[in-house]
């Protein structure tokens, strides 16, 4: 039986925490807000050392994801779904009381793959809630559309750091060689670009480096790679005050959310003379994937013609942070802020 709390977060529609004990489901999901829409974030599992690091990333996902909807000039909130447990203890279980967690929103939180959860995975989830997204049968999964938003900000990034789109030459440090991260790599290994490649998972690295000739350094050293962009591709958090004034790099432009750990690393990077791509800025595209299939018949066509937005939304940001004496992670919390201030406006 599911046991569900609220928890009250200030600056937060609504928080849950959910519990079945029998099920082995420990999970939060958060609403950071639906002022454009229903709050739409996937769903994350993670053995998490504890709730309370748990509920912290939750909250700064969920919030991530109101800003990527915003930006991308999607008519969503931002939402995020997070399961406290071992990906090797996944069941059916957990997943169909999971899908019963989803349910008990009433379709203000719509669910989606994140990392550890796969479209299997969300299929089960189904059998207990409508309000799934990127499930096989509709749009899949994500991950390659995520990655393909990245390599437009890639491009659009190199045109204002290095005075060219041309990605020829350019060599790129990726932290991260999962399901997203590999899509993006190899989308720069075609476009000509070099890699250097870390991941906790050697072998994942070794792969990676197999396909795209790729060297390998281990993830302690990914920081000091001597490159034009580093690119975030693992969990969040990885530039702070201890990796940023290692990085020898003129761009970042991950993939990975919450690349920043405080918000103030936006400005260290700055004063670095470093170009930062926000995060939820250029890994929209997964988003603006799963957006396409909901109240409507999935149009791959479509979606991608909506991903082009991102270089030209980077590029306004970037006129922003250079006009207005910020750094782009502010520029483009103010961009997205504009916009959530004038549904709200409107809606008043």
């Amino acid at each position: 039986m599911l046991e569900i709390t609220d928890i009250p977060i200030d600056g937060y529609e609504e928080v849950r925490r959910c519990i079945d004990a029998e099920r082995g489901l420990h999970a939060i999901i958060a609403v950071h807000s639906t002022t454009l829409g229903p709050a739409l974030g996937g769903m994350r599992m993670w053995n998490y050392g504890s709730e309370a690091e748990a509920l912290t990333d939750v909250l700064r996902l969920s919030k991530g994801m109101t800003y990527k909807a915003a930006c991308a000039g999607l008519d969503l909130g931002g939402g995020k779904s997070v399961i406290l447990a071992d990906p090797a203890a996944k069941s059916e279980d957990l997943f169909l009381a999971m899908g019963e967690f989803v349910e008990s929103f009433g379709g203000r939180y719509i669910t989606a793959e994140d990392v550890n959860t796969k479209p299997a995975d969300l299929q089960i989830v189904a059998r207990r809630t409508n309000h799934v997204t990127g499930l096989a049968a509709r749009s899949g999964n994500p991950s390659p559309y995520t990655a393909h938003g990245c390599f437009l900000g890639l491009k659009a990034t190199a045109a204002v750091a290095l005075g060219s789109e041309d990605l020829e030459g350019l060599t790129v440090a990726l932290e991260g060689a999962g399901s997203v991260g590999s899509a993006y790599a190899r989308m720069i290994h075609k476009a000509g670009g070099r890699l250097i490649v870390a991941d906790i998972r050697a072998e994942a690295a070794a792969e990676l480096a197999a396909d795209t000739g790729a060297t390998v350094v281990a993830p302690k050293d990914i920081y000091d790679a001597d490159c034009d962009v580093f690119a975030p591709c693992a969990l969040g958090g990885s530039l702070n005050g201890e990796t940023i004034p290692r990085l020898r790099c003129k761009a970042v432009v991950g993939c990975a959310n919450n690349q920043l750990l405080e918000p103030r690393h936006g400005e260290l990077l700055r004063e670095r003379g470093i170009l930062y791509a926000p995060d939820f800025v250029v890994n929209a595209g997964g988003l603006i994937n799963v957006y396409n299939e909901v109240g409507t018949k999935y149009d791959q066509a479509r979606a991608l013609q909506m991903m082009d937005k991102i270089y030209a939304n980077l590029t306004e940001i970037y006129t922003i942070a250079f006009d207005e004496d910020l750094s782009t992670a502010a520029a483009a919390d103010r961009f997205a802020e504009r916009r959530l201030a004038a549904a709200a406006t409107a809606s008043a």
